[in-house]
């Protein structure tokens, strides 16, 4: 293949991708009530856990701190659901068989998916940051580690959006969605986005402190510097950081081709 011709792939297969992310975010308009949903739930977790659940034991300071950050992870992990409603939703009424129709790049629906779900998260973390600041959190790093804190945060999500898409299309019916998606919770609520993992019986605390939504959160309070005052000895949280960029990128290399060979296949 020449530079020329694989250079006009490339632009095709950008295109119909750019097309694709059009479409979804197009859907934002006529659906904003699903859209407000979206961004409302996570605001409403935060404001119950900080005035009606919070405590924070263990903890020094202001909780605010220590529990933002852990919501700005959950916040990643969370909202699968309306993806994955569109992906089976398109796949049960035949919109992406009308797609393959045209002389589409393969897979450009997927990319169009998630690029417009990430857009969608991105303001998410935006209005989450807002209602953390009106609530007491603040940052105490650098611009640098509040890049870096948002960084984890969107590695993280595109993460999590790739199992999402990968499920959907495992689930097939937007029916089922629910039923798969109940294998993400526990990722969310056991972690140490509300508590340190030194609170927990000894096995919980060990699993909690692998979990990857918790190695974001702890890095992600240590790039803002918000300090929870208790840090834990094992090697899982000495090392969060590096984990918070390892258990992202091995869920995408893991995830990311079974969604596009799935998606592939049912084109056979």
């Amino acid at each position: 293949m020449s530079a020329t011709t694989s250079g006009t792939s490339v632009s095709w297969a950008l295109a119909d991708s750019w097309t694709m992310t059009r479409r979804e975010l197009a859907h934002w308009a006529r659906q904003p009530v699903q859209v407000l949903v979206g961004l409302v739930f996570p605001v409403m977790m935060l404001l119950m856990f900080n005035y009606l659940i919070g405590g924070g034991k263990g903890i020094q300071g202001d909780y605010a701190e220590f529990l933002v950050p852990g919501m700005f992870a959950l916040t990643m992990v969370f909202g699968l659901d309306a993806t994955m409603v569109a992906v089976t939703t398109d796949l049960n009424k035949g919109v992406v068989d009308r797609f393959r129709s045209l002389p589409m790049t393969n897979g450009a629906v997927l990319v169009g998916r998630s690029v417009a779900d990430m857009l969608q998260s991105f303001v998410s973390l935006l209005v989450m940051m807002g209602v953390g600041l009106t609530i007491g959190w603040r940052w105490h790093g650098s611009l640098a580690g509040v890049a870096g804190a948002v960084g984890l945060l969107m590695l993280l999500r595109f993460a999590m959006l790739w199992l999402g898409i990968y499920l959907a299309m495992v689930a097939g019916r937007p029916e089922l969605v629910t039923a798969v998606q109940i294998l993400v919770w526990p990722v969310g609520f056991l972690s140490n986005a509300f508590t340190v993992p030194q609170n927990m019986p000894g096995w919980l605390g060990a699993t909690v402190e692998w979990n990857p939504m918790s190695a974001t959160a702890t890095a992600v309070r240590d790039l803002f510097g918000n300090d929870p005052g208790v840090t834990g000895t094992s090697w899982a949280a000495e090392h969060a950081p590096a984990l918070a960029l390892t258990w992202p990128i091995l869920l995408t290399a893991l995830f990311l081709p079974l969604a596009v060979r799935r998606f592939t296949a049912l084109s056979h």
